[in-house]
């Protein structure tokens, strides 16, 4: 009997006292409480939603290559026809990317590790991975020769921090050459001439500014495309099967539009005829029949086939609302897509180009929950502080299962050359459906898809406030809505929308409960100075130049380290080891000023990871972290 009581005690703090959920060893929860077991329990069906990207076509077999994740990364697979299975191509510890040949029979894929984003190119043959370039360098993929006998690529190899050309014949790595010798990191093969001997070059200057360059595939020589002295955004290229180029250019609008530019004289000729809105990609079929591309209506898609020998474009039918991309035409004249939405995972999807029938080839699990119950968005519009209008999407729960003022969580998107767009929104599905949260996600002055005009509202250090004052208008009119609790509002973000947290946080401290901050930058200095080479002259256009006096002091001014000590809210920091956007020092700072002013930051580090939890077991533990933190702060469960 003394036993059983011994047995039954020694049991009893195990049934009593509240199990911990398990950490994926890789992560380092600092400051922050265990999970409780509940909240994994309850969120695991919202974590089980999975994904089918279109990444190209096996011209040698007709099936579709996918992007889907069943394990803990996002692997290649393909698929032979609509609803078919999914059969797994690679097996990789890391997510890949696709580039297949369009010949068939030879494919390649992008694969970094950690997240640090110097990507390697692999062949894939019989299962294992065979490297292309020199494990190294950061190498980024551009395209393919249309007889696939060449693949363009650019690459950091020389020193680290200069984007050089390279082609290569694939089934023969000896042949990888350097074309051209460049200065800077925003070079990229867009596509090659039919005869293979001229390739397509862009070179990324800014949001506003790019230049194309005609490239001589053997001698090396780059001719201006085009007049580079005009201030001309390119956002797409490439030669379509009659030598033709193709572009989506800003040239005289306010917007991106589809055109073709005169290979001799560089004079840019629109071909799309919607005054508003950009064009954001486009694809041409194989046999030049028709030019696809994707209208971006207010953060919307809309999917139209021109027809490039009269003019006439016709929209795509019986296809949801939502975001469409991964255009990619196949060899039977089939063009391949992606499309997501508040309802509808994103999915591979094909278009018949002569009935304009859209047909779903894939139907991606959302964790066995109905995505009807998924609230649409809600466009809201506001003037900000100047009269200039800014716009955002709100979800709200569902009010017969949560009447009355709800709390709202302000998610803010990164860039900050970026735009929040409706589409399926994964594990965040489980605040509004679940524990009844509003989620508004702004599209703050800075962001793309409203034109060249208001992407340049928050550009160098002395406007970039003007994006968080949009935030306060955001506030105002939200705090308003009576179906809005104005006392238990929250923001996050991640990368410059962590930036834009932390400072809203610093501003807005006495409006809201508590600030979830991913890759965030926290002083525009440190950040500049130690953010991987190859970008950091990009970044400097946008944020400003730290080597100059004067935009150092504002830069200093603006940043939220500087104003730390304002920062009263609960702060919660997720910061990847490997990040080389936003390296890990720009959290470990702000988090030690926080705790030194006594108050509190919960930090929780990826050691295997980079911009952003890749890996499921890292993004679940994310996810439950988040949802604990905001159980406590912002509903005071």
């Amino acid at each position: 009997m003394k036993k059983l009581l011994l047995a039954a005690a020694a049991l009893l703090p195990i049934s009593t006292a509240q199990a911990e959920a398990p950490k994926p060893a890789a992560l380092v929860a600092d400051g922050i409480p265990p999970v409780p077991d509940d909240i994994p329990a309850a969120m695991r069906p919202y974590g089980e939603s999975r994904s089918a990207v279109v990444q190209g076509w096996d011209a040698s077999t007709g099936n579709l290559i996918i992007a889907t994740r069943f394990a803990n990364t996002a692997q290649l697979h393909a698929v032979a026809g609509p609803m078919m299975d999914r059969r797994q191509i690679t097996f990789e510890a890391e997510p890949v990317r696709a580039h297949p040949s369009p010949v068939g029979g030879t494919l390649l894929v992008l694969k970094d590790t950690g997240g640090n984003e110097f990507f390697q190119i692999y062949r894939v043959a019989e299962g294992q991975l065979q490297l292309l370039t020199d494990g190294k360098s950061r190498n980024e993929f551009g395209a393919w020769s249309d007889d696939g006998k060449l693949v363009g690529y650019s690459s950091t190899r020389r020193n680290g921090t200069d984007t050089d050309l390279y082609v290569m014949d694939p089934l023969n790595p000896k042949s990888d050459r350097m074309v051209a010798q460049l200065a800077g990191g925003g070079w990229q093969i867009a596509g090659f001439s039919p005869d293979s001997k001229t390739a397509l070059v862009q070179q990324y200057v800014s949001v506003q500014k790019s230049n194309l360059w005609l490239l001589d595939v053997r001698s090396g020589k780059l001719t201006p495309l085009g007049d580079h002295a005009a201030s001309v955004s390119y956002g797409e290229a490439a030669f379509a099967p009659d030598g033709t180029i193709w572009v989506t250019s800003d040239e005289g609008s306010d917007f991106q539009r589809l055109g073709t530019i005169d290979r001799r004289t560089g004079r840019f000729t629109p071909r799309s005829t919607e005054a508003k809105w950009d064009v954001e990609s486009f694809e041409i079929a194989r046999d030049g029949s028709y030019v696809a591309y994707v209208l971006n209506e207010n953060g919307s898609s809309r999917l139209k086939l021109l027809d490039p020998k009269t003019g006439a474009a016709r929209e795509a039918r019986n296809l949801p609302l939502g975001t469409i991309g991964g255009l990619e035409a196949g060899p039977d004249g089939r063009l391949a897509f992606s499309l997501s939405s508040a309802k509808v995972p994103t999915d591979a999807f094909t278009l018949d180009p002569a009935s304009l029938q859209a047909t779903r080839w894939t139907q991606s699990e959302t964790g066995g929950l109905d995505a009807a119950r998924n609230p649409e968005a809600e466009l809201v519009e506001v003037k900000s502080f100047d009269g200039e209008t800014v716009s955002g999407f709100l979800y709200r729960p569902d009010p017969k299962k949560f009447p009355g003022k709800r709390p709202l969580v302000v998610s803010i998107h990164g860039g900050p050359e970026g735009q929040y767009t409706p589409g399926f929104r994964g594990a965040s599905n489980y605040l509004t459906n679940e524990l009844g949260i509003a989620v508004f996600a702004p599209n703050v002055r800075g962001s793309t898809g409203f034109g060249k005009r208001f992407v340049s509202l928050d550009n160098g250090p002395f406007k970039r406030e003007d994006s968080v004052k949009d935030i306060g208008a955001f506030l105002d009119r939200l705090q308003r809505d009576p179906r809005i609790d104005p006392k238990r509002m929250a923001v996050n973000g991640g990368s410059y929308g962590g930036y834009m947290c932390y400072a809203s946080a610093i501003r807005y401290g006495d409006r809201l409960k508590a600030a979830d901050c991913i890759v965030a930058i926290s002083n525009f200095v440190t950040f500049l100075e130690n953010t991987q080479s190859y970008r950091r002259d990009l970044r400097r256009v946008e944020y400003g130049d730290e080597r100059d006096p004067a935009q150092r002091a504002k830069l200093t001014a603006i940043s939220p380290l500087t104003s730390v000590n304002k920062l009263k809210i609960p702060l919660l920091v997720v910061t990847g080891s490997n990040d080389p956007r936003v390296p890990e020092s720009e959290a470990n700072q702000i988090v030690a000023a926080v705790r030194g002013n006594g108050g509190t930051a919960w930090h929780l580090v990826g050691k295997n990871e980079g911009h952003g939890f890749a890996k499921k077991e890292n993004r679940d533990y994310q996810s439950w972290v988040e949802t604990m933190f905001w159980r406590k702060y912002l509903l005071g469960q």
